[in-house]
């Protein structure tokens, strides 16, 4: 990835600007990363002796790029921190700060430690694997992608906007492609948004005509982070096409387009792409399974209109079932409280506190395991000294 003049500052947390991340303590939710002593941090540029601070642009399974103020190169991680990683949450995910050292006059990094990250984008891991997976951090605003077609579905949408707000992070609607319905199918898709309570802001997309592109770059400011999310073939790459606004930078690749108008899988690894402008584009791949995990607070708050109407129930323990003075339940009959909305909270609900249970019972077994292997190695020095 290139660097121009205007983008050096995004890469270099040291200079100064309120759009950079802080160099020590960073309000807001964090995860296990650990800062930086003071000590280990220097401001050099590459190759000093000292610890540099540079951002992840690109995550490939285990394999790193990070970005400073001069360009992008390849980096690994210690053995001390691979080795201290007890989850793979605790691993760099793209938009983290990092403190590396340079090697080989400075065209490789290897990276030591992890700053706290002040917002986060994670989900459960997909499968039967109960434990979180990283998708990035330190996003501003999340471009949360559906398609007008075929992919438009308002309970994923409502899934998207429960793990957005339980990394602190800012939700904008995209709705693309809108030349494939009509205005008023679209005006019908809005409204059940709208219905479903959610408030967030929302732009209306055609990739094919270039329509909403300009008001969606007024919203992006120079120095923020986006990340767009959303199922494969939506049109994120496309999108990202027609932002990035550099003619020096090469297209990224887009799929052939069927004659329904679904698109195909193209992303394959999480990227940070830097626009001419300022912003910086997090793109990652499709999405199927978004499974939830350590989200209670944010369902609730995601769902604030159900949790209004439940503070007018009779009973404050009510299960908005069959009990007498469901606020709940009375607000559906009366047409205030859409019923499927209410039934996807209960889904999420129910699906977020058996994954807690998991992963609080899985936690509990690493422990032992861990107590168990300490005891062993304690036993085996105990003999080898006597």
């Amino acid at each position: 990835m290139s660097i121009s003049k205007h983008q050096q500052q995004v890469f270099n947390p040291f200079c100064e600007g309120d759009h950079i991340a802080p160099k020590r303590e960073v309000s807001g939710p964090t995860t296990s990363a650990r800062a930086i002593p003071e000590s280990d941090v220097s401001t050099d540029g590459p190759g000093s002796h000292g610890d540099s601070i540079v951002r992840v642009s690109t995550v490939d399974r285990d394999r790193y790029l990070v970005s400073n103020e001069t360009g992008e190169i390849a980096a690994t991680l210690s053995g001390s921190l691979a080795f201290a990683s007890a989850s793979p949450s605790d691993l760099p995910c793209v938009g983290d700060w990092v403190a590396v050292q340079y090697h080989d006059d400075a065209t490789h990094a290897t990276i030591h430690r992890i700053l706290p990250r002040k917002s986060f984008l994670r989900r459960k891991s997909p499968g039967k694997n109960i434990e979180f997976q990283m998708i990035a951090a330190n996003i501003d605003a999340a471009f949360i992608v559906l398609s007008c077609h075929y992919d438009f579905n308002l309970p994923r949408l409502e899934r998207y906007l429960v793990m957005v707000s339980g990394g602190r992070i800012e939700p904008v609607i995209l709705l693309t492609k809108t030349d494939l319905i009509s205005p008023e199918g679209l005006e019908q898709l809005i409204d059940q948004i709208r219905r479903a309570g959610i408030r967030d802001p929302i732009f209306t997309l055609s990739n094919l005509t270039g329509s909403g592109f300009d008001q969606l770059r007024e919203l992006m400011l120079p120095g923020k982070i986006y990340c767009l999310l959303g199922s494969s073939g939506v049109g994120k790459t496309t999108l990202i096409n027609h932002l990035v606004g550099n003619p020096g930078m090469p297209p990224l690749a887009t799929g052939a387009v069927s004659d329904s108008g679904e698109g195909r899988h193209t992303t394959t690894r999480r990227q940070l792409i830097a626009l001419e402008d300022g912003p910086l584009l997090v793109d990652t791949p499709g999405m199927r399974e978004l499974g939830m995990l350590g989200v209670g607070q944010a369902i609730d708050a995601s769902f604030a209109d159900i949790e209004q109407h439940s503070m007018n129930c009779r009973f404050a323990n009510c299960t908005h079932g069959n009990e007498p003075g469901c606020a709940v339940q009375k607000a559906i009959e009366q047409d205030e409280l859409d019923a499927a909305h209410f039934q996807n909270y209960l889904k999420l609900k129910k699906e977020s506190e058996f994954h807690d249970m998991s992963y609080l019972e899985k936690r509990k077994k690493d422990r032992a395991f861990g107590q168990l292997v300490n005891s062993v190695v304690k036993a085996k020095a105990r003999r080898n000294r006597d």
